[in-house]
């Protein structure tokens, strides 16, 4: 008796998947697709694209994998489709009334780009080709239109970390500030802040990625009250008579025409999320460039903070969000 095989290959786009299958979909490989569909679903997948090309065949069991997982999808707001099924899947969907349930438009030759995005801010968007690529960003010129932000989630931003690192390199490559960013300094902050209670890490992407910005809140009755955490609250609630804010850990925008809009949009698009009216940063003091980058991003820079644990006293700048506060002070 050969037990049949079943191979899949996930590739993760941003917040959804392609899953592709090659084998048999039976008794003996179903249970691994059950278990795939559903690492989907828990890893905050909201698109997911499984594509058949390589599948011989599917038996009810299945389809009943198939059913299952796409139900579960609608129920947190996800969607899942199938793409390119052989005559027999193809059947096999007629016959049970699931092909407007399970298979996509006729006419997709390859699975769809993703839907937008709810933090979408440009009026006009790249083309269905261009969301599919998610290239490094030296690869290929930027478009001056068509800037996307996107919130990633924790797993998504460990996904992504390598070519968030890779951007935040690219921005300061050759400037005065260069020496003030190290990569591994940056992917270890970044791993830090993703533990933070309220983490939030916004992406802006064109045909690549061209900005990063990342932080979390603090506040008087926030879990951080103690240390570091307490003695800045203090301090900025002294200075700005402002309780609550987000401490921007990083902000990153490519070098080109457009940096300065880019970083601003990030910036008061996470302030605006975390319902927060202040941003804070604290920079190196001998980061020159690292000041005038963010003073041209029209944030007031306050000037060194004592008190803070560490060798050095911090520089810190600060930004108010834009139009009426969400929050309260």
């Amino acid at each position: 008796m050969v037990l049949s095989r079943l191979d899949i290959h996930r590739r993760n786009r941003g917040e959804g998947a392609l899953v592709t299958l090659a084998g048999e979909i039976g008794p003996a490989t179903a249970p691994l697709l059950r278990a795939a569909l559903e690492q989907c679903l828990r890893d905050g997948v909201t698109v997911i694209d499984i594509d058949l090309t390589t599948v011989g065949s599917c038996d009810a069991r299945g389809l009943d994998v198939l059913l299952s997982a796409s139900r579960r999808a609608g129920r947190v707001h996800a969607s899942l489709q199938l793409h390119h099924p052989c005559t027999q899947i193809t059947r096999l969907l007629s016959v049970t009334g699931s092909t407007p349930l399970l298979l996509a438009g006729p006419t997709d030759p390859v699975p769809p780009a993703l839907p937008p995005d709810p933090l979408e801010t440009a009026s006009s968007g790249p083309s269905v080709e261009e969301r599919r690529t998610f290239a490094h960003p030296a690869r290929g010129p930027v478009p001056k239109d068509g800037i996307r932000l996107r919130r990633l989630t924790r797993w998504q931003t460990e996904g992504m970390r390598e070519d968030i690192a890779d951007l935040a390199m690219a921005s300061v490559a050759g400037t005065p500030g260069e020496a003030f960013h190290d990569r591994g300094d940056f992917v270890r902050r970044l791993a830090v802040s993703a533990h933070r209670p309220g983490f939030a890490l916004l992406v802006a992407e064109t045909t690549v990625l061209v900005g990063c910005v990342f932080g979390f809140p603090l506040g008087p009755d926030g879990p951080g009250r103690r240390g570091f955490d307490r003695t800045l609250q203090e301090s900025i609630q002294r200075l700005t008579a402002c309780a609550r804010f987000v401490v921007l850990t990083q902000v990153v925008a490519h070098p080109h025409a457009q940096r300065r809009d880019i970083a601003r949009r990030l910036q008061q698009r996470l302030l605006a999320d975390r319902r927060a009216a202040l941003g804070v940063a604290l920079l190196h003091p001998a980061d020159q460039a690292g000041q005038v980058a963010f003073e041209s991003w029209d944030w007031q820079n306050m000037g060194e903070i004592v008190g803070l644990p560490g060798p050095v006293a911090p520089c810190l700048l600060i930004l108010p969000l834009e139009g009426p506060s969400p929050a309260g002070r």
